[in-house]
């Protein structure tokens, strides 16, 4: 790796470890990592050094798929650390092992797919303090809500109830004890009733693991389960992601997210792409760890772009522009 790039992802995850995660001297500080990104968890690697922590770097394969569970030893060691950084291929963010470690008080970030190009710039560059006021303002309405309707002029026009489930805000300041969140940060989001969404989805933006749409993907959806995929060569793609984890929880309507990074770009990356302010995102599979009850073992989001978003009636974002 070149000299300018080493010093340019050791800036980066400097003022990360700094300001996002508040690392101390002494703490347990995990890193976990694998082939396709191990210039950036050894960049986290040496900035963890140089404030005194106890930085231990993990190198594991590759998943296969996002959701997939990293090895049995892993998973005992992001269990006890206090600090931890996950710069992977594929998302680790809703497996039991990241679930397991939250529980025991470990605090942290998942990173999946982030590229050093994301890593200079873009979403990770964002005030986080804006960030953490944004996902608060639509955060508190959320609280609140029973229904949700979002639709949009490509098509999309569908109900769901998110009554009594956790409303969770990704700031991007993981400073107590338990804090989970991703980095690029800037959302808040939340796992719908499991068997309440009807209607229609049409991503216009991007899809995890399938990328940046020109061809809209639409989406059926009756009680809670997508029933029909359709919209050219990357509808096929990822229909056929779902039905690889060979279980029908794979099509739950499982996660509603809105961005709330002003720097967030759609860029064909699903960790920056479900950041952007303005735009409403709709996952299938599991949401077990973070209030559902759906383990499916994979977790792809799809971005929807200029949408709108009802909330027990009162319209919070008309077109992709907030108004509230």
């Amino acid at each position: 790796m070149a000299k300018t790039q080493e010093k340019s992802l050791l800036k980066t995850a400097e003022s990360i470890v700094k300001t996002s995660l508040a690392l101390q001297h002494g703490e347990k500080f995990l890193i976990i990592t694998d082939v396709a990104t191990y210039p950036i968890g050894h960049a986290f690697f040496d900035a963890g050094l140089k404030v005194g922590a106890e930085a231990i770097l993990t190198v594991i394969r590759e998943r296969n798929r996002h959701g997939e569970e990293p090895p049995p030893p892993v998973a005992k060691a992001w269990e006890n650390s206090d600090v931890y950084i996950a710069p992977t291929k594929y998302s680790l963010s809703h497996t039991q092992a990241r679930k397991a470690a939250t529980q025991a008080g470990a605090r942290g970030a998942t990173m999946p797919s982030i590229t050093t190009a994301m890593f200079r710039a873009g979403a990770i560059t964002a005030d986080y303090s804006e960030v953490r006021r944004l996902c608060e303002k639509i955060g508190v309405l959320m609280d609140k809500a029973s229904e949700v309707h979002v639709t949009s002029k490509k098509g999309t026009d569908i109900t769901m109830s998110i009554q009594g489930r956790v409303v969770e805000r990704d700031t991007g300041l993981l400073l107590e004890r338990g804090d989970f969140g991703n980095l690029p940060a800037g959302e808040v989001y939340t796992a719908p009733v499991e068997g309440s969404a009807n209607g229609t989805l049409v991503f216009d933006g991007a899809i995890a693991s399938v990328g940046l749409l020109r061809e809209p993907v639409t989406v059926s959806v009756r009680e809670g389960l997508a029933t029909q995929i359709t919209g050219g060569p990357k509808a096929a793609r990822f229909d056929a992601m779902l039905s690889a984890a060979k279980k029908k929880e794979a099509y739950n309507i499982a996660e509603l997210g809105v961005g709330c990074n002003p720097k967030g770009r759609l860029i064909g990356n699903v960790l920056e792409d479900e950041k952007v302010y303005g735009t409403v995102h709709i996952a299938l599979g599991d949401n077990s760890t973070f209030g559902g009850k759906v383990q499916a073992g994979i977790h792809l989001d799809g971005i929807m772009l200029n949408p709108s978003l009802f909330l027990d009636g009162r319209p919070v974002i008309t077109e992709g522009t907030w108004t509230i």
